[in-house]
């Protein structure tokens, strides 16, 4: 069976392939996550009082972009109403709760896509199908989804080109007519080249669903590689992971991922040519502490070194040694080594002196030359038919980036 050729708009989400999910709502106030008012069984009565103390006074569009730009993300997608109900947007009558309606006084998705648009980044938005707030979710479905579908109207045709539209909450009532069709009728109209993703959730990770999607996410796990064999239509991929173990907000989860760990995922995830959407939590009214900052920084200084093979990379079927693998670009190879060690004193840490041949095997290509992204320096390599022996050097002292990435020019 043929795979499909993917439309360029897709091609063209694959190719962004390191997005930032940023999750901020009423629940930010109570800094004890974004499920917080279903898990610890809080009364809506008084939930909803947390729109009178919405000041988002800490909330800088413009800032929380260029951290993302400096991180290495082409994309945002932030969260324009999450399960809570409460709209960052102006709903235009739909509903008064939200951000216009609160102290904060302002379309907060208008600051975000206009400092998305001015630079340069892709204004992705998140909106929930699931809502606690509105009665008709519950009691009159069939008028909820008119609500939920004039929302998503109101983001499609009042932001300018966006880049897609992320739904989350269908899983809720998995037996329900949601009338996805209509729903993705109206973007069509007003956004013909927005990618479309449903979340399919913890339990269903890289399903697809309806026709009209254009990218199948997995939340929090590593993706599968596609088959794509026999389908009508070429579909993308993507995983959405927290930075700790929240998507809002918690002011008592400390458990944050490394450095290393953020690398590794985001690696992993181009092996199999999906995108790597990775989350922050913004502070009560919008602020980012700092220990995200320094990880977005560090994240940034390695895509600064690599990025090239993250977004120019597309997978390859040639086998590495344990971890490694290589992307393939228009006109080159890169190859991604993990752990290779440094050079240096034994007196000083644990260090490994020896340069070793890493081989990959399944690699038709004819290599001409091979040299580290980071600071050109070639390669040593030996091919013999479709195996390829590169003499992998330690890092010098005084640098270590988790995983190291060389680019091979091919003949």
């Amino acid at each position: 069976m043929s795979i499909p050729v993917p439309k360029q708009y897709i091609r063209d989400f694959e190719r962004l392939g390191f997005g930032l999910f940023v999750h901020w709502g009423l629940y930010s106030q109570l800094g004890q996550g974004e499920w917080t008012y279903k898990i610890h069984n809080r009364s809506m009565k008084e939930y909803q009082k947390l729109k009178d103390t919405f000041t988002a006074e800490d909330f800088d569009a413009e800032k929380l972009v260029l951290l993302a730009k400096n991180a290495g993300c082409k994309y945002i997608t932030l969260t324009t109403r999450h399960h809570e109900g409460f709209s960052l947007y102006d709903t235009c009558g739909l509903s008064d709760f939200d951000a216009v309606h609160s102290p904060a006084g302002r379309d907060l998705v208008k600051e975000f896509t206009d400092a998305c648009n001015k630079h340069g980044i892709v204004p992705f938005l998140y909106h929930t199908t699931l809502d606690w707030h509105n009665n008709d979710f519950n009691d009159d479905f069939d008028k909820y989804l008119e609500y939920l579908s004039k929302s998503v109207e109101i983001l499609c045709r009042n932001y300018g080109k966006i880049g897609g539209l992320w739904f989350d909450g269908n899983w809720s009532r998995p037996d329900a007519d949601w009338k996805e069709d209509e729903l993705y009728k109206t973007i069509r109209k007003y956004q013909p080249e927005a990618i479309i993703v449903n979340n399919t959730g913890l339990s269903n990770r890289g399903a697809a669903g309806n026709p009209e999607i254009d990218s199948v996410t997995f939340e929090q796990g590593t993706p599968e590689p596609m088959n794509r064999e026999g389908m009508s239509k070429y579909i993308a991929a993507e995983m959405c992971q927290t930075i700790n173990n929240h998507w809002g907000t918690a002011d008592l989860d400390i458990d944050y991922k490394s450095p290393r760990e953020l690398i590794e995922n985001l690696c992993r995830c181009r092996k199999v040519g999906a995108n790597y959407l990775l989350n922050i939590g913004p502070s009560a009214q919008g602020g980012i502490s700092r220990y995200q900052e320094c990880l977005m920084e560090t994240v940034g200084k390695w895509m600064k070194l690599y990025g090239e093979a993250i977004y120019c990379g597309r997978p390859y079927n040639a086998k590495g040694n344990k971890m490694n693998f290589i992307l393939k670009g228009d006109k080159e190879l890169y190859l991604y080594f993990f752990d290779i060690g440094i050079k240096g004193d034994d007196n000083v840490v644990e260090i490994k002196n020896d340069d070793g041949a890493l081989t990959f095997e399944n690699v038709p290509d004819k290599v001409k030359s091979i040299e580290w992204l980071d600071n050109r320096e070639q390669l040593e390599f030996i091919q013999d038919g479709t195996t390829l022996s590169v003499n992998a050097t330690k890092y010098p002292y005084g640098m270590s980036t988790c995983v190291r990435v060389a680019r091979a020019k091919l003949a």
